[in-house]
């Protein structure tokens, strides 16, 4: 028995023996045929080892967090324009030059722009090519962002302005909200726009631009080129730029600079601090070709909150004049010569105006208003325009070495300033001057007597102009357009907004209308680039149309 038991011990051990050895033959000639079929399979680089990818992890920063957040609250601005002019093919305000235009020299170094068609903003046409000279639409782009939850949206006005529709995109949400402007501010080019969405929207959160200084993180948020959710990081890098830095910035514009890099398409959207918080808007750069060169401004905080409440409380934002010009920089030396050493040197008063009535004369000196030293021309323009409409100031006044006193009253400043598109942009009347609504039914129009020259455009030398057509209105529908200059309703004359109030009084929904109106062919290069013509008064430059509908239902 021990024999038998041995035996099979020894055959056990063997056959385990082999089974091991079998193993490891087996293992070895894996390993050798696998890397063999590697280095057959790497033939470029045998010796170089493969890469793997780690497992994603996020490295969250500031910087991303504050973008986060605000995605919801940036939106992506689309306007269609109609393009009136064969000179021009940009909005008034706007100054663009595609990156690398060889004959930009520089000249005109501050733009406010805003995405057109082509990537580079421009109008989809090549360079020098000619337009044809019927009106066309196009497409423009910038970006704004929201302020409150029922869809009030802040962007710049040169965005919005002479646009026929205007459609709005959130973040992450393909639906396009048709918006309607609430109120534009031209001197300070901002705008209010609105969109219902029909569920609450998260607006940003405001810092105050008073606490910003010079080396501050600067985040700008918007679509440049047409690219949306761009966002670019800097610093502030001044503050109070003005008009005696920039040439192109407006009265009542102190702007917030900064290298975080902002072009074509960014117009309208914010720029914002550390924290999250919104400390202006950007809206314009200094380029030589048209792109960003790391310097960009921003309208600031401060300006921005303050022309919104005026906006959604009045439509527009009211200021006080007094009709007089000045320069700017007046010179301390010419001051001290004159035994001076302070004061606003007058170069004109305005024909008419709060000034000449008050008996201010040209070269007049202003030396103090209620009593308080004038420091400068911005100190002047603030204390003057934050005056309430029809207060009187009291002016103390240097005329040849005799102090004197002058009482101004204030008067509207679009009013006094109607003829100077330079100032007040297209002149568009105060709220309350504009119609037609009636209990009976609304046009969806708003209108504005016809000056001189707009009358002159049509062979009876009457009418009123369309200022703006209300979105989904039935004016809307039937075509009437901004500048339009009525002249005829249902064959009835109109020379003024009261006979079309009379006119809409009498009739009722369901009732056919026709409106005779007179459409400008064309609007001047230079109402294009800011300086509003009015016609040249021919007859010759209007199209005569009749645009009818049936009054809707109630």
């Amino acid at each position: 028995m021990k024999f038998f038991d041995k035996m099979r011990q020894q055959k056990l051990l063997s056959a385990t023996l082999m089974i091991f050895t079998l193993s490891v033959g087996i293992l070895i000639g894996t390993l050798l045929n696998t890397q063999v079929h590697a280095a057959r399979g790497q033939t470029v680089a045998p010796d170089a080892t493969p890469l793997t990818l780690p497992k994603a992890v996020e490295a969250p920063n500031e910087f991303t967090k504050i973008a986060k957040s605000l995605q919801p609250s940036v939106v992506y601005i689309e306007v269609t324009l109609k393009q009136q002019s064969a000179q021009s093919t940009r909005p008034r305000g706007e100054q663009l030059a595609p990156p690398g235009d060889g004959d930009d020299d520089g000249s005109d170094l501050f733009r406010r722009f805003f995405g057109q068609g082509s990537p580079f903003g421009g109008n989809g046409q090549g360079q020098g090519q000619a337009v044809p000279p019927q009106a066309l639409r196009r497409e423009a782009s910038g970006t704004g962002f929201v302020v409150d939850k029922n869809g009030y949206i802040v962007t710049n006005n040169h965005v919005v302005e002479n646009a026929d529709r205007i459609t709005v995109k959130l973040q992450g949400d393909s639906t396009e909200y048709r918006a309607k402007v609430i109120g534009t501010d031209y001197e300070t080019d901002l705008a209010v726009i609105k969109i219902d969405a029909h569920h609450a929207l998260q607006p940003v959160a405001m810092g105050n631009s008073d606490a910003v200084q010079v080396g501050d993180w600067a985040i700008a948020i918007g679509s440049p080129f047409t690219l949306e959710e761009s966002v670019t990081l800097g610093i502030v890098s001044a503050i109070g730029r003005g008009r005696d830095q920039i040439a192109e910035a407006r009265s009542f514009q102190h702007f917030i600079q900064t290298d975080a890099a902002i072009n074509p398409g960014n117009s309208g959207g914010p720029l914002v601090n550390i924290r999250g918080e919104v400390i202006g808007v950007n809206t314009m750069i200094a380029t030589s070709r048209g792109g960003s060169e790391g310097v960009g401004f921003a309208l600031p905080s401060d300006m921005v909150v303050r022309v919104y409440n005026d906006i959604i409380r009045d439509g527009r934002v009211s200021r006080s004049a007094i009709g007089i010009s000045f320069n700017a920089q007046s010179s301390p030396v010419t001051l001290k010569g004159l035994g001076l050493d302070h004061g606003i040197i007058v170069s004109e008063v305005k024909a008419g105006g709060p000034s000449e009535k008050a008996g201010l004369k040209t070269d007049d000196i202003i030396l103090a208003i209620d009593g308080k030293p004038v420091k400068d021309s911005d100190d002047l323009m603030a204390r003057v325009s934050d005056t309430p409409v029809g207060d009187t100031l009291n002016l103390s006044v240097d005329r040849d070495g005799k102090k004197m006193d002058l009482k101004v009253i204030t008067q509207d400043r679009v009013e006094v300033n109607k003829d100077r598109p330079d100032i007040v942009g297209e002149y568009t009347p105060p709220a309350g001057s504009v119609a037609p609504a009636t209990s009976n039914v609304k046009f969806g129009i708003l209108l504005r007597e016809a000056s001189a020259d707009e009358r002159g455009m049509t062979p009876n030398k009457r009418g009123v102009v369309v200022t703006q057509v209300e979105m989904d209105s039935f004016a809307e529908d039937i075509g009437l357009a901004n500048r339009d200059i009525i002249t005829e309703i249902n064959r009835k004359p109109v020379n003024s907004t009261d006979d079309v109030r009379n006119i809409a009084q009498n009739l009722k929904p369901g009732d056919a209308v026709t409106f005779h109106v007179y459409r400008p062919a064309q609007v001047s290069a230079r109402a294009v680039r800011g300086r509003a013509s009015e016609g040249n008064g021919s007859g010759n430059d209007t199209q005569s149309l009749f645009l009818a509908g049936t009054l809707p239902q109630n």
